[in-house]
């Protein structure tokens, strides 16, 4: 967990003077068909309009043009399969979040894709914080994820929890959580954040596991409040708010990225490159006042320091979703 920990501060910190610089020379080595990234997820969500924001950043490098291409379905394995099969050849980038590069070589019996053969990192664009909110179900005496797992464990029906989708980071953290303590919590998966936030702020479920981003609105207005974040650090958008570990939560960090990367043997010198552009786009204020708004924070790193991080994060989850006993359905 120190390795993450590390990794996390030093690509936030993020000095980009040692990355390729030129933007313009990805563009070149995408040839005379442009570029596209693809995205698993309808237009609009949040992966999209993530990848709709960096593509403006970054489009002014693309000279014969740069789309961003959505191929939802399958919860985003779809995208990830077409990435894998696409010639590597600089043309085509997946952007997706965490989960379907750590969690579902776990959560799935059989997975089309390795993301560690089959995909090559470039770099990560966004972090979004991971937050416990809790809805009106919970009494005020509740302040911080201890106190509400001890009141979970007064009575045992209230550990229940929300999140926006079955076999997500959300999900799992919460279990994490609960695990770091000896307490079992069922989870109810949603079909995105908005009807679990709804179910919260309605009373019918106690607590959401959920972006920070998502809560936001609803935090200002008094309708939820957090408990705890799982980041490495308090969180600039909920800095009232105690990390897990702040909370005596040994070890529960959970933060969720979204992250580009391209198809396997795609040479260095053009991945390299396009970390160089991508960064680029990261580093600018413009994205960052872009991202804020949405209650992400830009992550900006090379290819090798996205590798271990995917790497770790893989390593990590398998041991909590196999505790979990959970098991995507295809």
């Amino acid at each position: 967990m120190s390795t993450r920990r590390q990794f996390i501060g030093a690509t936030m910190a993020g000095s980009i003077a040692a990355i390729v610089p030129g933007a313009a020379t990805w563009a070149q080595a995408a040839g005379a068909k442009g570029a596209r990234f693809v995205v698993g997820f309808a237009p609009g969500g949040g992966t999209d309009t993530i990848a709709r924001m960096v593509a403006d950043s970054v489009r002014a490098a693309y000279p014969e043009g740069l789309i961003v291409e959505n191929k939802p379905g399958a919860s985003s394995r779809i995208a990830v399969d077409f990435v894998k099969a696409a010639a590597p050849d600089g043309q085509t980038m997946l952007i997706t979040p965490d989960f379907a590069l750590t969690v579902y070589p776990h959560s799935f019996r059989k997975l089309s894709y390795d993301p560690l053969k089959d995909l090559i990192p470039v770099a990560t664009v966004a972090l979004a914080g991971i937050a416990l909110c809790a809805g009106p179900s919970v009494p005020e005496s509740v302040k911080n994820a201890s106190d509400y797992i001890e009141w979970c464990r007064a009575d045992p029906k209230r550990a229940t929890f929300g999140s926006p989708g079955a076999g997500s980071s959300f999900h799992f953290a919460g279990i994490m959580m609960g695990r770091a303590k000896g307490v079992e919590m069922q989870h109810v998966g949603y079909k995105g954040g908005a009807p679990a936030l709804q179910d919260v702020m309605g009373g019918q479920i106690p607590v959401n596991v959920c972006a920070v981003g998502e809560a936001i609105p609803f935090l200002q207005s008094g309708r939820l409040r957090v408990l705890g974040t799982f980041g490495t650090k308090r969180d600039p958008f909920a800095p009232e708010a105690p990390t897990m570990v702040e909370s005596g939560f040994k070890d529960v960090v959970a933060e969720a990225w979204i992250g580009a990367l391209m198809p396997a043997k795609t040479p260095q010198e053009v991945v390299a490159k396009a970390a160089a552009a991508l960064n680029q786009a990261t580093a600018s204020g413009v994205l960052t006042e872009r991202l804020g708004k949405y209650g992400m924070k830009p992550l900006t790193n090379t290819p090798e320091q996205f590798a271990l991080l995917l790497k770790s994060d893989i390593e990590r989850w398998g041991p909590v979703v196999k505790a979990s006993g959970f098991t995507a359905e295809d």
